[in-house]
């Protein structure tokens, strides 16, 4: 299957690629990606001053999140994240103050405002996919024009939720973009020993529907294909199954030592394709980019995380009741004495 590609590693465009984003939007687009490793950067060093929880490293894999969501109508569509999926929630109008909040494990710090069309961050696998299936056919059978895009990675389709989403999807079709990211690992399992398939994208066809493979490091290749996949759904005619080749730079999450498992001449293959270095190259060439607009860009970024870890950390630290607030409507006896247990235990 072709690996749809846009962008050389060098910036330039491959021949007779049509790209589908603006210079401004282009600059948008790298802007986002720019924000999101710096969140990251300042992510991994609050979880290693223990002022922040376990997540995932987003570092190599903006340009899929960016380039999918920038694809996207925020007052329509709905996304349906895994984890790992920063840039997309920012762009879509989750704030960044809410998404350190998350990790940081305060729930009121990370709640979703109103008018953000977005499932809250799943860490269990795989177990949105019905989820976005089930409301993307809902939106369908309400008359509305809004379409889904669900994300997940390459292990999260091992699991039976993928394939029996997949199955309802193609019967009903139902409006939702199934958006794997195929990172090169299953945190420590590498791809080739999760599949004896050349692609996980010819399992589209199997249920019905189109499977694509795209260059998941080009923003303007993986922007051009969500769009496609998403006019595709807004039009009544069903899912994709977007499969975006990148690779994981960073650990699968800051409990992991991929030094274990990671070959270094492999990793340096994938450094000369960072997503981020290839639109910086791009816009250079266009005369929209220089050493001076970066420096600006940096140090604006680097205010804006500072103002998110600073508001994010002003919350009042969750307590023990948040702990069984959401879980039942009435708690049951059994679990009334562990909350009562539990808070003569934790001080208020």
């Amino acid at each position: 299957m072709e690996i749809i590609q846009f962008l050389n590693t060098d910036g330039t465009l491959l021949d007779g690629a049509e790209v589908r984003l603006s210079d401004e939007q282009a600059l948008a687009g790298l802007r986002l990606m720019m924000l999101a490793r710096a969140a990251d950067r300042r992510a991994m060093s609050l979880q290693r001053q223990g002022r922040f929880g376990t997540f995932g490293p987003v570092m190599g894999q903006e340009a899929a999140f960016a380039g999918s969501a920038m694809a996207l109508d925020p007052a329509r569509d709905w996304i349906v994240p895994q984890y790992r999926e920063m840039p997309a929630l920012l762009h879509h109008g989750y704030p960044l103050e809410c998404w350190f909040g998350h990790f940081k494990g305060n729930a009121a710090a990370a709640e979703i405002p109103d008018d953000v069309r977005m499932f809250p961050i799943q860490i269990s696998l795989a177990v949105q996919i019905p989820h976005a299936v089930g409301l993307a056919w809902g939106l369908r059978l309400r008359g509305l024009s809004g379409i889904v895009i669900c994300y997940f990675g390459d292990g999260a389709s091992s699991e039976g939720d993928f394939h029996e989403a997949c199955n309802l999807a193609g019967i009903v079709k139902a409006p939702v973009v199934l958006f794997l990211s195929d990172n090169g690992w299953a945190i420590s399992t590498p791809r080739e020993k999760q599949t004896a398939g050349a692609t996980f994208a010819e399992r589209g066809p199997t249920y019905g529907f189109p499977g694509i493979v795209v260059d998941g490091n080009d923003l303007f290749a993986v922007h051009a294909v969500t769009l496609e996949a998403v006019e595709r759904a807004r039009a009544g005619l069903g899912p994709t199954l977007i499969e975006a080749r990148t690779y994981r730079m960073g650990p699968h999450t800051t409990a992991d030592d991929p030094t274990r498992y990671v070959d270094p001449a492999e990793r340096a293959v994938w450094e000369a394709r960072d997503p981020v270095d290839r639109v910086q190259r791009y816009l250079t060439a266009k005369g929209l980019w220089d050493d001076a607009a970066e420096e600006t860009c940096v140090k604006e970024i680097a205010t804006e995380v500072d103002d998110a870890v600073e508001a994010a950390e002003r919350h009042a630290p969750p307590g023990v009741d948040d702990l069984f607030e959401h879980a039942y409507a009435s708690l049951s006896p059994r679990l009334r004495r562990q909350r009562d247990a539990l808070s003569r235990r934790v001080p208020s």
